[in-house]
């Protein structure tokens, strides 16, 4: 696939996808188009052999498979995981501020979120609410306003002289994002904001009550192509959109002869404990339906590629990286090691990487985290630990990872793509 299509294509999936049930919601269409068959948890499966299936849980985690057409326990399963979520600020149930005429929002960070850029940003919302409709049945939709409805202004330098040398950020009291303003005595409620976006979303949908929701704030600036050669890609959420549409990329674009998945997960950013979260039950749950008695010696025979962005090398804070271990934009996807064990990387599952990649001609990098530095981590150590199965870390490099908006380089993806779809074609694995 041609660097210009394929960004092109990101480029859409990241504007569309404003929340992790956005993403499941256009991963699901792209699986539908390609002739995938939904699968229902509270109903009996009948996969059958050369097919693709996908099932969903809670509308924000997605695992899409081909069954391939020899059995798992004696081809094992090609896997990549990935999720959904990323950093954001999420509304509270009872938001509603009243200041000075302007009606704000309280909001709760969710993940590790580097706050100073949301400040002066276009802000939109999007995520999921629940409600009752006419019938008295108690119903999902997915909401995105599509346009600039709040902002948090910063404070001017005039009124905090030492903002650009010692300024903290408190998520309670600075970040609260102003909505509109409001005559004295308004009783504006957030859930009737809610319900009218529904209905102005959902045509024929009628809302008589909002019962809950899961939505967050956003950039709405869209994704883009940045740099004087564009060399970048600038957008929200690429940690860890990017590395969803890869891997579904590569998955639809297999050749689909051997057993192959895709998992993406919710909650990734927030520890993964959750019944959708890769520390949950959900992917081991489709593996013993999938495979049935033979799940040992599946897993036994299969690899997973946890992919998820990695710390690109900063130009202005080279200091930050182990020095033989800084990646660069644009020289290559990053197999992450850590021997404490925050990433699953091990000697054979970094061999087989680098063998698919040698064999393409696609350059590949190596990332230590500092050892005086602490080290994150992935779904990549849950997931091996749960399943037992060998695992990769891998991603592309990034710069302002956890900012409201990301950059990385516009070859890398498709560097990666290349090299899963390799992976989930390839017949043998060890």
């Amino acid at each position: 696939m041609e660097y210009a299509d394929f960004n092109q294509q990101l480029i859409e999936f990241l504007n569309a996808s404003t929340s992790p049930w956005h993403a499941v919601a256009s991963m699901k269409q792209e699986l539908d188009s390609a002739g995938f068959e939904a699968l229902d948890e509270k109903e009996e499966w009948n996969l059958e052999s050369g097919k693709g299936y996908y099932v969903i849980r809670n509308g924000s985690s997605i695992v899409a498979f081909r069954t391939g057409r020899r059995p798992t326990d004696e081809a094992g399963i090609r896997m990549v995981g990935a999720h959904t979520d990323s950093p954001c600020l999420k509304v509270k149930p009872n938001p509603e501020l009243r200041r000075k005429g302007y009606l704000q929002l309280g909001v709760e960070v969710y993940g590790g979120v580097l706050l100073n850029p949301w400040f002066d940003r276009d802000l939109s919302l999007a995520g999921r609410v629940s409600y009752l409709d006419g019938d008295g049945a108690v119903k999902d939709a997915l909401v995105d306003f599509r346009r600039a409805i709040a902002a948090i202004p910063s404070l001017a330098i005039h009124l905090d002289r030492e903002a650009n040398s010692s300024r903290t950020v408190n998520p309670q009291t600075d970040m609260p994002p102003v909505l509109m303003q409001v005559p004295e005595g308004d009783t504006t409620q957030f859930a009737d904001l809610l319900k009218k976006q529904i209905e102005t979303e959902h045509s024929g949908v009628h809302v008589k009550k909002v019962l809950g929701y899961e939505v967050g704030f956003y950039d709405s600036q869209p994704a883009a192509l940045v740099g004087f050669c564009e060399d970048f890609i600038a957008s929200a959420r690429l940690d860890n959109l990017l590395s969803c549409f890869v891997g579904l990329r590569a998955l639809l674009d297999a050749s689909g002869d051997e057993p192959a998945l895709l998992v993406c997960n919710d909650h990734e950013e927030v520890g993964s404990m959750s019944a959708e979260g890769a520390q949950g039950p959900f992917l081991a749950s489709v593996l013993d339906r999938w495979c049935g008695a033979g799940r040992g010696r599946s897993l036994a025979r299969s690899m997973m590629i946890s992919a998820d962005n990695a710390h690109g090398v900063h130009p202005n804070y080279i200091e930050k990286h182990d020095e033989n271990h800084g990646p660069l934009l644009n020289q290559g996807p990053v197999i992450k090691v850590n021997h404490n064990q925050r990433y699953a990387s091990n000697s054979r599952s970094a061999a087989i990487y680098r063998h698919i990649s040698d064999e393409l001609e696609l350059p590949y990098q190596t990332f230590v985290v500092r050892s005086d530095m602490g080290c994150g981590s992935t779904i990549g150590p849950l997931t091996a630990a749960n399943l037992g199965v060998t695992t990769l870390d891998i991603g592309v490099p990034q710069l302002a990872m956890h900012s409201i908006r990301e950059t990385a380089g516009a070859k890398d993806g498709v560097t990666l793509y290349q090299v899963l779809r390799a992976f989930m074609q390839r017949k043998m694995l060890f």
